[in-house]
């Protein structure tokens, strides 16, 4: 007997729970096709970021108008032209054709900086032929002027009025650092959300000593970090599990940490260092592990373990909370020489 893996995501039929999460693989044709055909449930692209495309416009715009203002001809210096792809425009073909090309649901992402920006590129993306979107809440609040609430009424809003927008699936992105964590988490599925993802990875930057200057780093995740995701979904999953979806992301590298994942209450387990790491294939040895260990516990399903060890039924729900900060710290034995 060999378990069933299908799930539902957003309200979407997966084949399996390993979806691959946004990265350089699921923003080129040939190797979505691949992700795709190892086996991934889903597949969520690169986000399409408001700045790229406004950079680009502002940019095109300059080199349109150099010189126009002092030389009569210098209207003719550029020849006629149809049409100009700007990245919004790119980033709906590359969809469209990666929804030609993959038998699994295809979910565009996005992250925008203004409240026209989030609704006009969602229509965009919609109206491309996104299977779901999921709105990639980025930003880091510099300004000392603005405070918690106002933050969380702002992504609030946000979620509102794309939802308003828009009639696909919708996803948002979260950091772990709001405030009241599930009390923002219920909030946003019941501003429309359809589902959570958990959790966004803040990139910090560094310095460069050499050049004193400020430099930009990139380092793939590791298992130890899916540990945060797993708490909080464990916690969430009694609190929206009738309204909504909840995806884990971050660390997810094997088919153990899927399996976590899917104990604790998620519907999907999203993988992308792993990927970059191993290649698109590693998740048919991802999705043949996973069968094999429900298989050999006699599980029928992913549906049987998923939740098993949430907060509501394990044995130890204060693991969770704050009782296990303690524990931990005491879990730490003496050296003996």
């Amino acid at each position: 007997m060999t378990a069933d893996l299908s799930t539902r995501y957003l309200g979407l039929d997966l084949r399996s729970p390993v979806v691959a999460s946004a990265s350089p693989l699921t923003g080129e044709v040939d190797s979505a096709v691949a992700i795709a055909r190892a086996g991934a449930g889903a597949l969520v692209m690169p986000s399409l970021w408001e700045e790229e495309v406004l950079e680009e416009e502002l940019a095109l715009n300059r080199g349109l108008e150099t010189g126009s203002q002092h030389f009569a001809e210098a209207l003719t210096y550029f020849p006629a032209v149809d049409e100009l792809l700007t990245a919004a425009d790119r980033y709906c073909q590359t969809l469209s054709d990666i929804k030609q090309a993959v038998d699994v649901p295809v979910i565009a992402s996005l992250n925008a900086s203004s409240a026209g920006g989030w609704i006009r590129y969602a229509k965009e993306l919609e109206s491309a032929g996104a299977d779901a979107l999921e709105l990639n809440l980025y930003h880091v609040v510099a300004d000392p002027t603005v405070d918690g609430a106002e933050v969380e009424a702002r992504d609030i809003a946000t979620i509102q009025k794309v939802r308003a927008e828009v009639g696909v699936p919708l996803a948002v992105k979260l950091s772990p650092y709001y405030a009241s964590f599930t009390n923002f988490g219920v909030a946003a599925v019941d501003a429309g959300a359809d589902g959570l993802v958990l959790f966004n990875r803040f990139y910090q930057p560094d310095l460069d000593m050499d050049t004193l200057g400020v430099v930009a780093t990139l380092e793939l995740s590791s298992p130890w970090e899916l540990r945060l995701p797993l708490r909080w979904i464990a916690i969430l999953r009694t609190k929206i599990a009738a309204h909504g979806s909840l995806a884990a992301t971050s660390g997810v590298h094997s088919a153990v940490d899927v399996l976590k994942a899917l104990a604790v209450g998620a519907d999907v387990a999203m993988m992308t260092s792993a990927l970059l790491r191993h290649g698109p294939g590693h998740i048919n040895t991802v999705i043949t592990q996973l069968s094999e260990w429900l298989d050999h516990r006699e599980y029928v399903s992913t549906d049987q373990i998923r939740g098993s060890m949430s907060y509501r039924t394990t044995d130890d729900p204060a693991s969770f909370e704050r009782a296990q900060y303690y524990r931990a710290l005491h879990s730490w034995g003496t050296p003996t020489s």
